[in-house]
């Protein structure tokens, strides 16, 4: 498996890994709560979802909580939802400050019975993308999409 996390442009960050599974068993770890609660976000955080819709113009509002007891709101606003191919969204923490809006688009691959997927997040500029990179996505994006891949492997033994 191959995977990636770089700063592509002045307002870019881009993320990419390679997963041993279909892609709609990917698409499936990336649409349905019940995966998605066992694999978002970096390595030792858990996420609580307090509300879940996964359409265009859907919410998913969620908690993420940190072993030092520090929790991250998220709000993620879905506007496309192209099974099993594509999902774009918008990212914030609801005003908390801790990270800025911005859209993201999800692509899901199809690479030889394996699924490339890329994350391209884009931000409004350098700075909100350097505090981005620095404070989280540098090393969480990379672990998140690990536990991800891990998931899925899960899913597909069952």
């Amino acid at each position: 498996m191959t995977h990636d996390a770089t700063v592509a442009s002045d307002l870019e960050i881009v993320m990419d890994r390679v997963v041993d599974a279909p892609r709609e068993l990917v698409w499936e770890a990336w649409t349905q709560i019940e995966h998605i609660e066992r694999w978002w976000g970096r390595d030792g955080l858990t996420t609580t979802t307090l509300e879940f819709e996964m359409r265009p113009g859907g919410v998913w509002r969620s908690v993420m909580h940190a072993p030092d007891g520090v929790d991250y709101k998220i709000r993620i606003v879905f506007r496309e939802v192209t099974p099993p191919d594509r999902l774009t969204y918008v990212h914030d923490d609801e005003g908390a400050g801790q990270v800025p809006e911005f859209p993201t688009t999800v692509t899901f691959e199809d690479v030889d019975g394996k699924t490339r997927v890329t994350m391209r997040s884009e931000f409004a500029s350098k700075a909100e993308r350097d505090r981005v990179w620095e404070e989280g996505a540098k090393e969480g994006g990379p672990q998140m999409l690990a536990r991800m891949a891990e998931h899925v492997a899960h899913m597909a033994r069952r």
